[in-house]
């Protein structure tokens, strides 16, 4: 998939494209039918594919105060945007500048002169322009005036996790440490991703050596506190199950809130397995429960034994045995 990370890296001559324009946090699968609809149009009338998306996100820039927390980081979101297929996404810087553009200016720079856009593909809620004052109505208006055919595509969801598929519907879920359903939405396990970092080593005095992510520095929504299961992926692609703790430590009085992975199997590893400052993915499968403090260290260790063994069956089967690294 070509990048372009600024409207001018477009190559004169290129196209003629099938487009489509969104922030596409999480790449959910409300997106992924939109994405498939650019693809298919794209392939059968011998087009490009073209998405254009925004960084940072315009809220971040316009009204920060009511910016939400992002699903994705940019690198992941493209990321998921070449797996639907596409030839080329444009991500176009977000400024006050830009959020000042016409939609009449928007539409003819972007898709008109510079993508060649045949067809656009949008939902029935699209905005764009100057204040959100460009809408579907503006959109075939000025599709009609330079040759490009409009594409609506009506919301889509499922009776069960949300009727409409949303970056906002995935964001609650995991604001109630719903990974399970928010996965479901999404398409594809939320994924966080960050540098390991030194913590207060308690986790290896306990027999549970644990890599601390910087929540400072995280990429993807760190959802609500408590226990998961997970899988951690090493720069260089291998992949761990792993038992994540995200909260305060309530246990031992702690105050900041740390997201923390112990990697299940790490037998046949010379003194351990250092990840220290490698910046590692994190996909959350499924919350096993809440952050609870404990009456002392025994009761703690005993319950982290539990929630290794239930780990260790959702990740790797139940006939997966081996005791915790201890």
């Amino acid at each position: 998939m070509q990048r372009w990370d600024d409207l001018s890296d477009v190559g004169p001559g290129f196209g003629p494209s099938v487009v489509t324009i969104g922030n596409f946090d999480g790449v959910h699968r409300g997106h992924a039918a939109v994405l498939g609809e650019v693809v298919g149009l794209a392939r059968d009338r011998g087009l490009a594919a073209v998405a254009v998306t925004f960084d940072p996100h315009p809220l971040q820039v316009l009204h920060p105060e009511r910016a939400p927390g992002l699903l994705t980081g940019l690198e992941h979101r493209l990321d998921l945007l070449a797996g639907a297929g596409l030839d080329a996404v444009l991500v176009m810087p977000f400024t006050r500048e830009l959020a000042a553009w016409s939609p009449e200016r928007f539409v003819r720079d972007v898709f008109v002169d510079a993508l060649r856009a045949r067809v656009v593909v949008v939902g029935h809620d699209v905005r764009f322009g100057e204040g959100n004052s460009g809408d579907l109505a503006t959109m075939q208006e000025l599709g009609a005036r330079w040759g490009f055919e409009v594409r609506v595509l009506q919301d889509l969801g499922d009776r069960d996790d949300a009727p409409r598929w949303s970056s906002t519907a995935v964001r609650a879920a995991l604001a109630a440490g719903e990974v399970d359903r928010a996965a479901r939405m999404l398409g594809h396990p939320h994924r966080v991703t960050s540098t390991v970092v030194h913590g207060d080593h308690r986790g290896r005095e306990l027999g549970y050596p644990t890599a601390n992510l910087d929540t400072d520095g995280a990429e993807g929504l760190v959802p609500a506190d408590g226990v998961y299961a997970g899988w951690l992926t090493r720069p260089g692609g291998e992949r761990l199950a792993a038992a994540v703790s995200i909260g305060t430590n309530p246990t031992f009085d702690g105050v900041r809130r740390q997201v923390e992975a112990f990697c299940l199997d790490q037998e046949g590893r010379p003194g351990g397995l250092d990840l220290y400052g490698e910046r590692v993915d994190l996909d959350l499968v499924a919350r096993l429960r809440p952050t609870l403090r404990f009456d002392g260290v025994e009761a703690l260790v005993e319950q982290m034994e539990r929630d290794v063994a239930r780990c260790r069956e959702l990740l790797l089967g139940p006939s997966a045995e081996g005791p915790a690294p201890r």
